[in-house]
């Protein structure tokens, strides 16, 4: 498929040898390293040495510890995508997605009304990582309590539903299916921007959590304050939640604002003079380009070699585009249809390609979940193989 070298400028890319494996487990976003390679020093971030000697930000601001210009800048970027609602809701930003799910669960379930842990649930195939992180501090407050299409709630009954749209691993668009009045969903947005699936309307949720690294690729960013995997903030409605949430999170990071601000300015600045369009690349063009070409290869794959299946393509007008637009998920949850195979997972490994399985997802085992932000050449690999594959 097409989308250009993605090897590094004056360098020649490691070469794949035909037999390498693909480790497609993960969700690593390398795919955008091709674009930050282009914009070059326009995004550099330069941290001075006497900058944030403080533990604290700003003292008298509810997350006090949050750098003021990457809120601005992540705030500005959601105006500019038309994503969310950013106005009357409180910026929390956290360090990694456990951190920030914590400290929500934290805020949603204490103090305990009752003697037990609150229920926490999502409906599946949901993030295999949803429950260890759920459970990884044994708290008393909440735990981990599997599928919510099958959670046995009461009118009034109390539980937290984890509601990711597009989800991880399927890329369906959700929403929340606990309806008793009990229920606190926490919205997981991460994958709510245009280069996946079509911007529709503004979100506004309660809690709604969002990540760096599936905007701008920088899943292992080390900047600022602590060393910082994965940047994730929330915004949220209710100040007494986000107080809480605050004060499970002690401590975060700066330095990632400038990044964001590049990805803004691209798209508001003004047309040239002479009617060109700005030479400055676009991030979010960049990248649904490079889906919706990933997606088109994978596809024919699939029907190429007739022992697989993808959940159906969907369109929509999307709001940011100006236009109607296919959904691009970050994963592709792939189906084996071989008769007698039932571990997919098992069946890819003996084409040494490595993917997480359906049972880790809370779903079948004929399902396994691939990472479709890889680098080029491990990405046309992997269509190679599967096209092989009958």
């Amino acid at each position: 498929m097409g989308g250009g070298d993605d090897a590094p400028r004056g360098h020649h890319a490691a070469a794949l040898a035909p037999n390498a494996v693909l480790n497609l487990e993960l969700g690593d976003p390398t795919m955008y390293e091709a674009f930050w390679r282009e914009v070059g020093d326009r995004a550099a971030t330069v941290i001075p040495a006497w900058q944030a000697m403080s533990y604290s930000s700003d003292a008298s601001a509810l997350c006090w510890f949050l750098e003021p210009g990457f809120e601005r800048e992540a705030r500005r970027l959601h105006r500019v995508v038309g994503n969310a609602e950013d106005d009357g809701y409180h910026f929390v930003v956290g360090t990694g997605a456990t951190q920030l799910y914590q400290a929500a669960m934290y805020a949603l379930s204490s103090p305990a009304t009752g003697d037990k842990p609150v229920p926490v649930v999502s409906p599946a195939p949901y993030y295999s990582s949803y429950p260890p992180q759920t459970d990884l501090q044994l708290s008393g407050y909440y735990r981990w309590a599997g599928d919510a299409t099958t959670f046995a709630a009461g009118d009034d009954y109390e539980c937290i539903e984890l509601v990711c749209s597009p989800n991880n691993p399927d890329g369906a668009v959700r929403d929340a299916v606990v309806t008793s009045a009990g229920a606190k969903p926490i919205h997981d947005l991460v994958y709510y921007w245009p280069q996946y699936t079509p911007i529709t309307r503004r979100a506004a949720h309660d809690i709604m959590l969002f990540t760096v690294s599936k905007i701008t690729g920088h899943a292992g960013t080390r900047l600022g304050r602590t060393l910082c995997r994965s940047l994730r903030w929330a915004l949220v409605k209710d100040r007494e939640v986000a107080r809480k949430m605050v004060y499970f999170i002690d401590r975060s990071t700066i330095g990632v604002s400038k990044i964001l601000g590049v990805v803004s300015d691209a798209y508001e600045i003004s047309q040239a003079s002479d009617g060109a369009s700005n030479a400055v690349p676009r991030l979010f063009d960049f990248a649904r380009r490079r889906m919706e070409e990933r997606w088109r290869a994978l596809r024919a794959a699939v029907a190429s070699s007739g022992a697989f299946s993808l959940p159906d393509e969907t369109t929509g007008y999307c709001s940011f585009n100006k236009r109607t637009v296919t959904d691009c998920p970050a994963f592709a949850w792939l189906r084996c249809e071989k008769e007698g195979m039932e571990d997919c997972a098992e069946l890819l490994a003996g084409h040494k390609i490595v993917a997480r399985g359906g049972e880790q997802f809370g779903g079948d085992a004929r399902c396994v979940r691939i990472n479709m932000l890889d680098r080029d050449r491990v990405f046309n690999m992997l269509v190679q193989r599967l096209s092989s594959i009958n």
